[in-house]
């Protein structure tokens, strides 16, 4: 039950706030918007409002924007064919933008509520150098060697930098005197380590700073993935669909909701970078052939666009399909 909450709550929200941003930016250029439903299947309730209508469906999957001649001709003046490439161009684009916006906000929850380590000592580590020279809690280290120590960072630095072979000058103050430490740091896992565990401090600003920074590395691990489908170096086992999706989502919602906004905002950049890629029936594809139409001065023939649209969503039904398949083998529901 945890899982298909969990789950129905992640899809929901990373689906329909992209749905949103196409919606409201083609509510904003002047686009014909004809429906805009929440959930998929058959509908539950549906309510017009202007030359809208809003539509709950059983399905709680997603959603979906149906505009004024998107998929097909029109001759309606604020249909999405009539309406100017750049018009265009921001609606599409605005589903992705809306995704990295989702991803920011729950990664600035997850940051703000893991806090900004300080310089003060919140444990030290069993058998690390740290408790063996008697390193306490609640000390806060202000200078190592020459280096003053302002933040975690300057800490974090000042240790990795630091010789394994020499013993360093550790400056701190308990009870408001200044004390002196010497020991040496020790290599583990590839990193120099004095065996301390910092004191967190929740700060709005870090939760902000820090869920934008989070979301650019996510960003970078999806570019580092294009890269390495290119070199050879991804198979369809390393790709997970919606039975994978929701295996791990149930697995992040049993360790907590940090875990589980960790993992939306990390889905939401995966479907906003994904759908940008110009691939065939994706948004990004549908930027492509607005961006030819820039260059050339006339669209592209309707029939051809579509068609080319069909085969990529089919080879992409094809891939989920496959994906699903080694998702569902993995779990070892067969």
């Amino acid at each position: 039950m945890q899982t298909t909450a969990a789950a129905i709550f992640v899809f929901l929200l990373v689906i329909l706030l992209h749905e949103l941003g196409h919606f409201t930016v083609a509510k904003l250029v002047g686009i014909k918007v004809n429906e805009f439903s929440v959930g998929m299947g058959p509908k539950i309730i549906q309510k017009e409002k202007g030359e809208t209508k809003y539509t709950l469906r059983i399905l709680p999957i997603g959603g979906y924007v149906s505009m004024e001649g998107e998929d097909e001709e029109s001759q309606d003046p604020r249909s999405f064919g009539e309406a100017s490439p750049l018009s265009r161009m921001a609606v599409i684009a605005a589903g992705s933008f809306m995704n990295f916006i989702l991803a920011i906000v729950v990664l600035s929850i997850v940051a703000f509520s893991i806090g900004e380590p300080t310089t003060i000592i919140s444990e030290t580590i069993v058998d690390s150098p740290a408790e063996m020279v008697g390193i306490m809690p609640g000390d806060k280290i202000v200078k190592i060697d020459d280096n003053k120590v302002d933040d975690w960072d300057d800490l974090s630095n000042s240790i990795k930098n630091a010789n394994t072979d020499e013993d360093i000058n550790v400056y701190l103050i308990r009870n408001g005197e200044e004390k002196l430490s010497v020991l040496r740091p020790i290599m583990k896992n590839g990193e120099n380590m004095i065996g301390i565990v910092p004191k967190h401090q929740k700060s709005l600003i870090y939760g902000i700073k820090g869920g934008i920074q989070q979301t650019g590395m996510f960003i970078k691990l999806m570019f580092e993935f294009v890269a390495m489908t290119f070199k050879g170096q991804v198979s369809t086992n390393d790709l997970a669909g919606p039975v994978g999706v929701i295996n791990e989502v149930g697995k992040a919602a049993k360790m907590g909701y940090t875990n589980l906004l960790l993992l939306l905002g990390f889905i939401s950049v995966n479907l906003g970078f994904f759908n940008l890629l110009p691939i065939p029936a994706l948004d990004g594809s549908r930027l492509v052939f607005i961006a030819i139409e820039l260059i050339r001065g006339k669209p592209i023939n309707a029939d051809k666009e579509n068609f080319i649209h069909m085969i990529g969503f089919m080879l992409l039904i094809i891939l989920m399909l496959v994906v699903t398949y080694k998702d569902l083998f993995r779990l070892n529901i067969f």
